[in-house]
């Protein structure tokens, strides 16, 4: 039975070409039933670095969440050639996240959700609530709405152009 699940997507390395294979990659491997809005945004550690595109697919799956991260979000981050590095906070390709998976709530070492940066990342939580106005987050049953309502998304850019772009492919 297939599951909702939300990908956190960013990168800040050809993030444009990134993005759109990201998508293409993801198509191959799930049903990806939403693209977001793109955002530009200033690299969070390091403000030096070029900004960074995010945004959030919604796919529905039937791979559990364990598989989803190893065997399609790493192998994409991998296909699209990021390096991981010593520095969490690097330049990089292309960074997929699992955001959320159905009302599955997980803690393990390696793979958390939903992803606690939801409540503290507006670039991850605004586009989520744009997919999903009606989205609880399963692990207190809060309203998705109610934490963007308390973010300052100011550094948000839209990037109306890519996302149309992106959708556009989605539809194809």
């Amino acid at each position: 039975m297939d599951v909702t699940a939300f990908i956190g997507v960013g990168a800040n390395i050809e993030p444009e070409r990134n993005l759109r294979r990201a998508l293409d990659l993801l198509r191959e491997r799930t049903v990806v039933t939403g693209v977001s809005t793109v955002y530009r945004t200033t690299p969070l550690r390091h403000p030096e670095q070029p900004p960074f595109l995010n945004g959030v697919f919604r796919i529905d799956t039937g791979l559990p969440p364990q598989a989803l991260k190893s065997d399609v979000c790493r192998a994409i981050e991998d296909a699209l050639g990021r390096v991981r590095s010593a520095d969490p906070w690097a330049p990089r390709e292309m960074d997929l996240d699992i955001a959320l998976y159905g009302d599955v709530v997980l803690d393990t070492p390696d793979l958390r959700i939903p992803d606690p940066e939801i409540r503290e990342r507006p670039f991850l939580a605004a586009p989520m609530l744009e997919l999903e106005p009606d989205l609880v987050l399963p692990d207190t049953g809060e309203a998705l709405a109610d934490v963007v309502a308390r973010m300052d998304l100011t550094g948000m850019v839209s990037m109306c152009e890519l996302t149309k772009a992106l959708r556009v492919r989605l539809a194809q």
